[in-house]
């Protein structure tokens, strides 16, 4: 499985940009998937996740009522809309797919089978 990242950019304090992770070689379809970033100098840590039943998301603290994660089966594609971005969310956004993980571990990193190259989102203040 290869998930592509792609969304990343330049963007002022209170901007909004909406990052996707495009899978090929096989579906996201029974796939718990998300977003971790990892900023300079700090380890990787959990954003957002949504489980293979698709029906409940997963938020860090930090970006909860800010960020939302959507998946689109048809496409393949998982989505991290992101709002209201502040400085502290400068960092590179990887998206994960983890096909036998279960619920207890889906903010756990090492849970995810296959990771994408990254995406750098820098916010300006």
């Amino acid at each position: 499985v290869q998930l592509q990242a792609s969304g990343g950019g330049l963007v002022q304090a209170g901007g909004s940009l909406r990052l996707s992770c495009k899978a090929s070689g096989r579906t996201f379809n029974g796939a718990a998937v998300a977003w971790f970033r990892q900023a300079p100098g700090k380890e990787r840590e959990f954003v957002a996740a949504r489980h293979r039943s698709g029906s409940v998301a997963y938020y860090a603290d930090s970006v909860k009522g800010r960020f939302t994660i959507s998946r689109d089966n048809a496409k393949n594609t998982v989505y991290l809309q992101m709002s209201s971005l502040k400085p502290d969310d400068t960092a590179v956004y990887y998206c994960a797919a983890g096909y036998t993980l279960i619920l207890s571990s889906i903010r756990s990193a090492s849970a995810y089978n296959y990771w994408g190259q990254g995406t750098q989102v820098t916010v300006s203040s």
